[in-house]
């Protein structure tokens, strides 16, 4: 078993890419801002048919991070679409890997297809992987919010944590 303050003290962070690039982004953003996150490796999962964003994607979250003093280390996975179970299998391999490594793991789901968001969260449920906080930035409205999280007005954006959710 690892020391709980170890675990701590290193942080993984999954984030799923769907249809928007900007979510995605967005939603590390306010991580970084709202809840002091800094992660040591940043883990983009998508789907093929949207893969073509995640470079773009591994640029912004690198320069977002540099402008928080530090650099995290970036890959992608990019899996078949709609493959339901194998998404859910690989992230739960990927969560229990770097959690044996030491990790704290967060994930985002904001920007992540529902098959890949509920693959992902059953294949972690069914094995009891305790996984540190999954994000996902709330949005009242979607109307103009194709652009960089500051310049969303805050009243209308929250960066949720399911897991701090559901302990209160």
């Amino acid at each position: 078993m690892i020391d709980p303050e170890i675990a701590g003290s290193r942080d993984a962070y999954i984030t799923l890419l769907g249809r928007s690039t900007w979510a995605l982004v967005n939603a590390y953003h306010a991580v970084l801002r709202e809840k002091g996150l800094r992660p040591e490796r940043v883990s983009i999962v998508t789907e093929e048919p949207y893969a073509e964003g995640a470079p773009t994607a591994a640029r912004a979250i690198l320069m977002i991070s540099e402008g928080y003093g530090f650099t995290p280390a970036i890959e992608i996975e990019a899996l078949p679409r709609a493959e339901f179970v194998r998404a859910g299998a690989m992230i739960r391999s990927f969560a229990e890997d770097l959690i044996a490594q030491g990790y704290g793991v967060a994930i985002d789901i904001t920007s992540g297809r529902k098959v890949t968001v509920a693959g992902a969260l059953i294949a972690i449920s069914l094995v009891g992987i305790r996984i540190q906080h999954i994000y996902y930035l709330a949005m009242q409205s979607l109307d103009d919010v194709a652009k960089p999280y500051m310049m969303i007005p805050h009243q209308i954006q929250k960066i949720r944590d399911l897991m701090e959710d559901t302990a209160a």
